[in-house]
């Protein structure tokens, strides 16, 4: 099967996720290819020798020289490239040590939109090794009449930004979701909170972790894998899992590559204006009492 990528408002379209080869994303016809969080992390594998407090500095500049190589892939494979995350220096403080877990978005017709991690694990807030600062505006992007969001990680985890995200009704067809879990605990945790969220916006989630551990002696291991989900209904396939890869803590080669060739995107957009079978919209709470 093949799909194109969105043209129209009734196109389905394809998702590569986890993918290396970018070749091969688009030869599937594949619109958006999505990489993990902190996909960066492999280079520590070629850095000199680092303390924890420098690896931040670190992968920022390889990040920093490695972004004007990855954008002409974009417009090259006419593909929206969802580039993972690697910290990057805040405008305004980077010289005192702040730093942002940033999500590089680039769109083939040669835009470049970032996302910022909302919500820090304690892991990025210790100042012994790794501290970050969250990020404070969430980003619509607009591609080619497709409306999709980046939620880094922990972020697709918090009910309250989901339910933030249906009061402002943004019609929103995909969550893209990078994500690095180190435990089994922590892929379970991100990608059934990414299958919640499909259900309760009405919108389609990919979802990307990483694999395996660049460090001796598996001492930062990563547990993931690669998942499309959709909303729970019977025109959909019931199960609201559309595609997905076993979740693993060790890969061979480039790891694990999910083509999900037709994310019904249109469907979704139906079902979301009428027809769901018993979703209530943007409900609120706001009238329940707990007693």
């Amino acid at each position: 099967m093949s799909a194109e990528a969105i043209k129209t408002p009734d196109s389905d379209i394809g998702v590569a996720l986890w993918a290396a080869n970018l070749a091969a994303a688009a030869a599937a016809s594949a619109a958006l290819l999505v990489l993990p969080e902190y996909v960066c992390e492999h280079w520590l594998a070629y850095a000199p020798a680092l303390a924890a407090t420098e690896e931040l500095a670190w992968l920022a500049e390889q990040g920093r020289r490695a972004l004007p190589r990855l954008r002409p892939l974009a417009t090259k494979h006419d593909l929206v490239i969802v580039a993972g995350s690697w910290p990057v220096a805040t405008e305004h403080d980077g010289d005192d040590g702040s730093w942002r877990n940033r999500a590089h978005i680039i769109l083939p017709d040669g835009r470049l939109e970032t996302q910022d991690k909302l919500c820090l694990t304690p892991s990025e807030k210790d100042p012994d090794e790794w501290l970050l600062c969250p990020g404070h505006d969430l980003r619509v992007v607009v591609w080619r009449e497709l409306r999709f969001v980046v939620l880094i990680c922990l972020d697709v985890e918090l009910p309250a930004l989901s339910a933030k995200l249906a009061r402002a009704d943004l019609d929103l067809d995909l969550l893209v979701v990078p994500s690095m879990t180190c435990k089994r605990s922590g892929h379970a945790r991100v990608f059934g909170c990414a299958k919640a969220r499909a259900i309760e916006l009405q919108a389609a989630v990919a979802v990307v972790g990483a694999v395996g551990s660049v460090a001796p002696d598996n001492a930062r291991p990563n547990y993931s894998g690669a998942a499309v989900y959709l909303p729970c209904e019977e025109p959909l396939g019931f199960t609201g899992i559309l595609a997905e890869t076993p979740a693993a803590g060790s890969a061979d080669g480039d790891g694990p590559l999910l083509i999900a060739a037709h994310v019904p995107i249109s469907r979704i957009r139906s079902l979301r204006a009428a027809g769901a079978e018993v979703w209530p919209g943007a409900w609120t709470a706001d009238a329940v009492a707990i007693t």
